[in-house]
């Protein structure tokens, strides 16, 4: 645990020791000395409580993108962005039963060849924690049909 840690909670925890307090005052709980121990335990529970949330909420805004449709001119504009059409293009089998022309003709002619039944396109770097490598759409053909069509890291 980095030192700025406890600090960030002690901060929050500030303003629900008085909470507490305030609350412990108005059910009447205990007097005034013992409000002032007991408001110490909710104030540490609740602050750590709302550190873990807005962890939890910065890694997930970190992580999320929107996937939208495949649109061809957006698809040949922005590579880097790419990833966010390749879902579409994945679950709608858009590619499924396409020769390897039709496929160079809606997607573009950029694409890396592994061997003859197998190319890919680059699609970018997915927004993920820890991700330093960028994703590709791989497209497998038998008999110069597209079979599968799937994402991976390379």
């Amino acid at each position: 645990m980095s030192p700025e840690v406890p600090i960030i909670i002690l901060i929050l925890a500030i303003p629900f020791y008085f909470l507490s307090r305030w609350v412990f005052k108005k059910i009447k709980l205990g007097n005034e000395q013992n409000r002032k121990y007991w408001a110490i335990i909710p104030a540490v529970i609740m602050s750590s409580i709302l550190y873990v949330g807005i962890v939890l909420i910065g890694m997930f805004s970190l992580t999320f993108y929107p996937n939208i449709d495949f649109n061809k001119q957006k698809w040949e504009e922005n590579q880097e962005k790419r990833y966010k059409m390749s879902k579409d293009i994945i679950k709608s089998e858009m590619l499924i039963g396409k020769t390897k022309e039709d496929v160079i003709e809606l997607l573009g002619e950029d694409y890396h060849t592994y061997d003859e039944d197998h190319i890919a396109y680059d699609l970018g770097f997915v927004p993920e924690l820890f991700n330093i490598d960028p994703d590709v759409l791989d497209i497998y053909f038998e008999n110069g049909i597209v079979v599968k069509v799937e994402q991976h890291r390379t």
